[in-house]
């Protein structure tokens, strides 16, 4: 029989980027939609583990289900690291509104100081030992002058990934889920599954 894992996020794009790195091991995985779950999971951590924490222990103590959830965010150097572990909440309006906001604020900033990193930190919350294990990814690179490409989500357009040598929205969605940050913290969980879960 399958280990089900529940996937703690309401975000689709995230869902569909998370179930396509995850994809080749024997897991059942599940959405919170699928189990019935539309609370709403207040993010009041003071960092990206606490938030992913929160997110994962909440909906597998409610489930009983081995529970996913990540809490990523962008760190702009020139902006002291903003917006962080707001990057979801930092200006309201839609992605292409907070892009346009980020680089407003880097109006004129010269290339070498507009270095950034993407930070994704993954909580696993096993229901059965009530244990918590943290993965975490980063990928690094600086923010462009405009945006580039059609692909991905959030600041994806704006952020240039020096190991992909192009924006995250300028990669193909194969690409993006071997080198983003969100990629490289699931990698770790996927071994962490194979190993301790004998999935």
């Amino acid at each position: 029989m399958k280990t089900t894992l529940l996937i703690a996020s309401y975000n689709s794009d995230k869902l569909r980027e998370i179930k396509a790195i995850l994809q080749n091991i024997p897991v059942a995985l599940k959405s919170l939609f699928d189990v019935g779950i539309t609370d709403i999971i207040k993010e009041t951590g003071q960092n990206y583990h606490q938030n992913a924490q929160i997110k994962a222990e909440y909906a597998g103590r409610k489930t009983g289900l081995l529970t996913l959830a990540e809490d990523s965010g962008l760190e702009i150097d020139e902006l002291s690291g903003k917006p962080g572990i707001y990057s979801a909440r930092f200006a309201g309006g839609s992605d292409a509104d907070r892009n346009k906001i980020i680089l407003a604020q880097l109006k004129g900033v010269p290339v070498e100081k507009r270095t950034a990193r993407f930070i994704c930190v993954v909580a696993l919350y096993d229901a059965k030992s009530e244990k918590t294990y943290f993965f975490k990814g980063e990928s690094r690179g600086w923010i462009t002058e405009k945006p580039l490409g059609r692909a991905g989500f959030g600041y994806d357009p704006v952020f240039f990934n020096k190991d992909l040598k192009k924006t995250n929205a300028q990669a193909s969605r194969q690409e993006k889920n071997r080198e983003s940050h969100r990629a490289r913290a699931l990698l770790k969980v996927k071994k962490f599954l194979l190993r301790s879960y004998a999935v």
